[in-house]
């Protein structure tokens, strides 16, 4: 059984082999030796929680740790040697420490580590997190930094600041008017048989009636919004900023159910100082040419960078930067239409691929399609549909988001074809699962609608689904293809680099991190039929659909987010010095404590493929 605390020798001889410690001087060794008092923790119990997390760093001298979520779930087990605290943990949400065996801990402040930094620079390299953190001052003020942290986890319901004002149909524009003037506001919302109806803003006023010299007596539904967008109480605030980022709206109605709750505009969230994602969304959709887009597009980076010094989670940061992508796409397909006039039959743009996904980082080539009515007739529609496709693909390219090398874009003429088209790609690739048919089911099963008649989409992809599920042999194929992507571990699960290139010794964060969990995530939505796209969201799905346990879905939704987490913060470092963003990392870069996490995660990857692999072996 351990001591109840170490003595100073043993400390000492502890600190001269640590891997970071043993860089320190032998004179800050031997006063350490004397200053460092190790505190015992039998088995299961609590080492620490809270802020005391983010205050000190925790030097496990011997025995192991776990670190635990808000659940009490265990997420990741450290051992002796190891290093914890001072925020290390956020990526993974972490909550508190737990002995897992009998434990020696020595606890040290942040004003200490930051003092040891200082003095030897070598000790900062081998702990980079902690070189880097703050205390709560400062951590405050790096939050103020950011436009979208603080609605992170501010809730709807605490930016309602009024009950909300609602009117009749039946009431007249003067009378809206009015009423607006006297309550001092810049909407009012429509209420019928206790319903929202509808509503008119500020903004209707001034362009459907003073411009129009509309009569005023006439009703407000003559100029309302009706069916606007709404959002319930219970979300997040980030929620909202998504919703006005990607429809370019500033009033948003708030609902518990079908109940009116009130209104949540963008000065609201200025308020919150959580705006430059709708506010930049705005920017784009005041452009008039491709050369005011690119100005703008140009923002995306510096938005990224802002995201990942708040550490931003990766979930909320790709929701955000593919808002702005779907503001820039939906802004080109607007001025491709009033160039080449209004489109001949309903047709719906479609994001594929990682923008379909909400899961775009700064570094982001374009894939899309468009599903056209099935009125389509290539003579007569043919070349407005190409010229417009065509303008948008160059558009989008103009603005950084690079042709897809494969050619799956809406420009290319395959891509760019009626549902009937689109319904007979899918009844054969499902059908028939050659290689190349897997692979493009793999780039458009994940298809989100971005602008147009949604509706298109909605009763292709439903049938779809309903081809997949069930569909043993299509589902078996779809899962060798999914094996193709390994996480980089050699034989004995030790994380193995690329071995010759011009990325010798890295690893790519994407093609065997991200992507190997995308491709599981895919599978089970297709074996449960699941319209999910978002990657985190299909693993909620596949969970509740009983597709993968409740506990592999949350460890790999962990493992995503660490890996998406890493690359993200790793490209902010690029851009920060002005390299271009890759997706190739040096494990030699991070601390020995986020390489036993990312050593953690392609193991999860790993042990749930085998499991996959097993379950559909042909």
């Amino acid at each position: 059984m351990s001591p109840s605390f170490l003595s100073p020798s043993q400390i000492r001889a502890a600190l001269g082999v640590h891997r970071a410690f043993g860089k320190l001087p032998g004179a800050v060794l031997d006063a350490l030796a004397n200053t460092f008092k190790t505190k015992a923790y039998a088995a299961k119990a609590p080492i620490s929680m809270g802020t005391d997390l983010k205050t000190h760093a925790h030097w496990l001298v011997e025995g192991e740790v776990d670190l635990l979520d808000a659940e009490g779930q265990r997420v990741l087990s450290l051992h002796t040697g190891e290093i914890f605290g001072l925020d290390q943990g956020d990526a993974l949400h972490v909550s508190a420490a737990q002995a897992k065996t009998a434990a020696q801990v020595v606890h040290i402040p942040l004003a200490k580590v930051r003092e040891l930094c200082e003095a030897t620079p070598a000790l900062a390299y081998f702990m980079p997190a902690f070189s880097a953190a703050t205390d709560e001052a400062t951590a405050s003020h790096r939050a103020d930094a950011d436009p979208a942290l603080n609605l992170m986890t501010t809730p709807i319901r605490s930016l309602v600041k009024r009950a909300p004002i609602t009117l009749p149909p039946q009431t007249s524009i003067r009378e809206a008017a009015q009423v607006m003037s006297e309550k001092r506001v810049s909407s009012v919302l429509i209420e019928k048989d206790q319903r929202l109806f509808g509503l008119i803003t500020d903004r209707d006023l001034r362009n459907r009636v003073v411009a129009a010299n509309m009569d005023t007596g006439r009703s407000i539904m003559d100029i309302a919004t009706l069916a606007p967008l709404t959002i319930d109480v219970q979300n997040p605030a980030f929620e909202a900023l998504l919703l006005m980022a990607r429809h370019n709206i500033h009033h948003v109605p708030v609902l518990d159910g079908e109940r009116i709750v009130g209104m949540i505009t963008a000065t609201d969230l200025t308020e919150q100082h959580s705006t430059s994602a709708v506010y930049l969304a705005g920017d784009v959709y005041k452009q008039t040419s491709i050369d005011g887009l690119q100005a703008t597009a140009t923002k995306i980076k510096r938005l990224q960078q802002s995201l990942a010094s708040a550490q931003a989670s990766a979930y909320s940061t790709g929701h955000i930067i593919t808002a702005i992508t779907d503001a820039i796409t939906c802004r080109l397909l607007q001025l491709g239409e009033a160039k080449f006039g209004p489109p001949p039959v309903e047709y719906v743009w479609v994001a594929a691929g990682s923008q379909a996904r909400s899961e775009q980082t700064a570094k982001s080539d374009q894939d899309n399609c468009m599903v056209i009515d099935d009125r389509y007739d290539q003579a007569q529609h043919g070349a407005y549909f190409k010229s417009l496709a065509t303008f948008v693909c160059d558009g989008l390219d103009a603005c950084g988001y690079i042709h897809c090398p494969g050619e799956m874009m809406a420009m290319t003429d395959t891509w760019r074809q009626p549902k009937r088209k689109w319904a007979e790609y899918f009844s054969r690739w499902t059908g028939q699962p050659e290689p190349k048919a897997l692979m493009l089911t793999c780039v458009f099963f994940d298809l989100r609608a971005i602008y147009g008649t949604t509706a298109l989409l909605d009763t292709l992809r439903t049938e779809v689904l309903r081809r997949t599920k069930g569909n043993s042999l299509f589902l078996a194929h779809m899962v060798g293809n999914a094996l193709q992507h390994q996480p980089p571990l050699g034989m004995f699960k030790g994380i193995s680099t690329i071995r010759s290139g011009e990325n010798k010794g890295k690893i790519d964060l994407k093609h065997t991190g991200v992507v190997p969990i995308v491709d599981l995530a895919r599978v089970y939505a297709l074996a449960g039929a699941h319209e999910a796209v978002n990657t985190h969201d299909r693993l909620l799905s596949a969970a509740s659909g009983g597709e993968v346990s409740e506990q592999s879905a949350r460890d790999l939704r962990d493992a995503l987010e660490f890996l998406a987490y890493t690359r993200i913060q790793h490209q902010a470092r690029q851009i920060a010095v002005g390299q271009a963003p890759d997706n190739f990392l040096n494990p030699n870069d991070i601390s020995n404590f986020e390489r036993s996490q990312l050593k953690d995660a392609f193991t999860v990857v790993h042990d749930l493929q085998n499991v996959l692999g097993q379950r559909y072996r042909m």
